[in-house]
């Protein structure tokens, strides 16, 4: 069973990808220079557990030179942060964040949404600890290398990464789609499947549009069993629309899973529980390139 309909409103609260990536070297050189420069002279210590303790940044990198990098936080304010020897960079595996990778210090792209722990050394920041996502880190691997979409689809694309940092009443809906699921289960039925390929094709007609893919589950069972299985069927849909649909991973704002939050029908009733065991694909357009 599913259903397309329009709404104004997603009631969905989600954090998705981040930002616009600068056409240049020398753009990075510039947005750097043009704010806070700290003058450091010398290396950072190769252990650096024993300096004092500086604060956690979070936001996107919006500027690389050398062995600094700018971080912009969600309110614009910018901090920019020594790259040390000792810095660890370590990225989430897997769609959900299981299991972690360490990675070096080149896969520090722009654009690319950061967590970074800091310590004080020479009047300023340097990274002890940096952590990401990998899906994020393809993501902008993809706007880097500039891979074979068009400039349509670069925009789409740079718009998903931009998401994170904003709230996602910053996009339009322009549809959803429900696929249902029998209880307990994250197998897509044949009507579920025909009905994810016609969503891909209506998205692909809208320019510019992304995908947002929202796993949820009936009442039945505990919490942690319900926040897995809606994840799990959230993953379903993303990858069977990938692979069998031919929608674009850089066109898929990142997904998530709500277990039973957000019900569209009563769970006093097994008519009631069919409807909630769903996962909602939302087409959505940036406000800002809706129309253009």
């Amino acid at each position: 069973m599913s259903d397309i309909s329009k709404r104004p409103k997603l009631t969905v609260m989600l954090a998705t990808l981040a930002v616009l990536v600068p056409s240049s070297v020398s753009a990075q050189q510039e947005a750097l220079e043009t704010q806070n420069e700290i003058t450091v002279n010398g290396l950072p210590p190769a252990d650096l557990s024993g300096l004092e303790e500086g604060p956690d940044i979070k936001g996107f990198i919006s500027a690389r030179d050398a062995d600094r990098m700018r971080v912009m936080s969600e309110n614009g304010v910018g901090t920019t942060i020594t790259i040390a020897e000792a810095t660890k960079i370590r990225a989430s595996k897997g769609l959900f964040g299981i299991n972690r990778g360490t990675l070096a210090a080149d896969s520090l792209l722009n654009g690319l949404p950061v967590t970074v722990k800091t310590v004080v050394w020479g009047g300023g920041l340097v990274a002890s600890r940096i952590n990401l996502r990998n899906n994020d880190l393809k993501t902008a691997n993809m706007i880097r290398n500039g891979t074979a979409q068009g400039f349509a689809d670069q925009t789409a694309a740079t718009e998903a990464l931009r998401g994170r940092v904003s709230d996602i009443d910053e996009y339009n809906i322009k549809g959803t789609t429900n696929v249902n699921f029998d209880t307990g289960k994250a197998v897509l039925s044949a009507q579920g499947k025909a009905d994810l390929c016609n969503t891909a094709a209506q998205a692909e007609g809208m320019k510019n549009s992304l995908l947002l893919v929202v796993g949820y589950t009936d009442s039945t069972g505990d919490y942690e069993f319900n926040q897995q299985l809606s994840e799990k069927r959230a993953s379903r849909v993303v990858n069977y629309m990938q692979q069998a649909c031919g929608w674009k991973p850089y066109r898929m704002l990142t997904p998530t899973g709500m277990a039973k939050a957000d019900p569209i029908a009563s769970n006093d009733t097994p008519e009631g529980k069919a409807q909630n065991r769903r996962v909602a694909v939302n087409i959505m357009v940036s406000k800002g390139l809706d129309g253009l």
